[in-house]
Parts: C-alpha cells; structure tokens; sequence
C-alpha cells in the first residue's frame, strides 16, 4: 500500500459488471481533477485469443477440463503484482492493452485479440485503476491485494451474473448458448477457488440482488434491470461510512446488517459516486506534497 501512489483496484469475474462501475469511478476522476493511469486486468492473460485457444486444447488433451482464465496458470499475476507493488513506490510500472475487437486494434496496426507490447506507464498519474479478474488475488506464490489501497467486488448473485454473462456473449460475441455454459462449467472449479475469495478480501462489496424471477438464468431472454434490483452493499469496516448520511440520500434504502446497507437497484450509481467520492479524495489528501 502506499500513501504517495494509491491503487485502487476493481475486481469481479466475468459478467459481474465492472465495466459499468469503471464509468462511475472515471466520473469521479474528471469531475475531481484526479489523473488515472487505468488499467485493464484483460492485459494481463498469459495467452492472445489464438494462444488461448491453444493452450484450452493442450489442457485438455493432458485431461484438464477446467483451464481457464478465472485460474493462475492462465494470467501473469506475477507481472500484476509488480504493477501494484512498484506503482506503489514510484507511480510507474509495466503495462500492455488486449485489443478486443477491430476498432481498439486499428490505431495500433494489429489484430484483434491480441496485445500491444509492454511499455512503461506515464509518470504524473495520482492513481492506478485496475478492473478485472484478479484485483484482490492471492496464490501460494503471489499476493496481489496487499499493494492496494481500495479494493472493490462486484458480485452480482450467480444466477444474474450468469444471465448479464450469456446474453453478452450471445448478443456481443456471437456464441451460441451451448458454448457460453460450456464456458461457465469449464470456469467453476477456479470460480470457488480463485474468484470468490477475493470478496473477502475487498474493502467494500456491491452485489446486485433481482427482484424478479431467475431461476433459469439460460432461458432468460432479458437481463433484470436496474430498478427491478436491490444491490447489497457491505463494508469490511463501518467505522468510517456515514450511514445515516446515506440513509438519507438513497431513499428506500435499509440497513439489513450493521455493516450491510441495502439500496434500490436504480440508485447504486449514487451510492457509489456518495460512498467513492470521499474515500478517493482521502487518499489524495494522504498523499504528501501538493496534489499533481
């Protein structure tokens, strides 16, 4: 952790919805002036799309079924460590960009699906973002989450999370509905292993509870929106949170536990930009010297 160069780190798996809370938080940064060095955690798979393909069918052929990208021998953990660590100390390290489709790989004359190569972070930034899978990792040789300052899950339920998972691909991606819950069944075992254990690591959660039926999330042919939701928001350490301040901001919300408050679906962009705001301007009020 490091008072000088903080790391803010967002993790949840796939179809979880981080993206969407990367817009709140880039809100925040340009409303405060706050320069973010972002990073993706898609960068740092081990494996380009053709050398992930590759690498499913060697696994499989040695009887490993559930290779995937939610598991250590499928990322660079090692590499995302040191971004945080030497970020920490010095406000650069070593990143790259995984180029998802045609329009983010042209500008740089490559394909989609494959990687810019490394290169050193600007120096100048206030923060590093990180969004992705592996914000608050840990294995038996690495330990991500020690470096960061503020560690966020987004943890919808399973069965919403499946469903945001199946229509995407579908809709975005093209697969049909055979090759999205193979890829879920694939993904389990390092689910349990890897993935769920970073929510108990995290500073704050926020899980996306449905009000509406989703029973069957392969069948479901929307995905539940906003105001047909309730999000869960949990805090590793209430001292510091102002319920009553949000209590009073977030209308028809509750508190359920007394680290727990409960807010309506439509309202978690608000409770984030109230619980966020201030938690990111306290860690740049710790940062020595004027702000950059």
């Amino acid at each position: 952790m490091s008072r000088k160069h903080p790391v803010v780190a967002i993790t949840g798996s796939s179809g979880a919805g981080t993206t969407s809370v990367t817009r709140t938080f880039q809100e925040i940064f340009r409303r405060e002036g706050i320069s973010a060095a972002i990073v993706e955690g898609d960068s740092f798979h081990r494996y380009d799309r053709a050398g992930m393909q590759v690498a499913m069918a060697e696994a499989e052929a040695d009887l490993n079924l559930h290779f995937s990208h939610f598991g250590p021998e499928a990322n660079l953990l090692t590499e995302l460590e040191s971004l945080f660590r030497d970020y920490g100390q010095s406000g650069v390290g070593l990143v790259r960009k995984y180029l998802h489709d045609e329009s983010e790989a042209k500008p740089y004359g490559l394909e989609p699906g494959t990687f810019t190569p490394w290169e050193e972070l600007a120096p100048g930034s206030d923060l590093l973002f990180y969004e992705g899978l592996h914000g608050a990792a840990v294995t038996g040789t690495v330990d991500v989450a020690r470096y960061a300052d503020l560690l966020v899950g987004v943890v919808p339920i399973v069965n919403l999370e499946w469903i945001q998972k199946v229509i995407r691909d579908k809709t975005e991606r093209g697969y049909s509905s055979e090759a999205v819950i193979d890829t879920i069944l694939r993904r389990m075992p390092d689910y349990v292993k890897y993935i769920c254990p970073q929510f108990s690591r995290t500073y704050v959660n926020f899980q996306r509870v449905p009000t509406v039926d989703t029973s069957n999330p392969f069948t479901a042919r929307s995905i539940p929106t906003a105001d047909e939701s309730f999000v869960v928001i949990r805090f590793a350490d209430p001292k510091v949170i102002d319920f009553p301040y949000l209590l009073s901001m977030l209308h028809d919300s509750f508190m359920s536990r007394p680290n727990c408050i409960v807010v309506p679906g439509g309202k978690m962009d608000l409770a984030m930009q109230l619980i966020f705001t201030p938690l990111i301007l306290r860690l740049m009020d710790k940062r020595p010297g004027p702000r950059a």
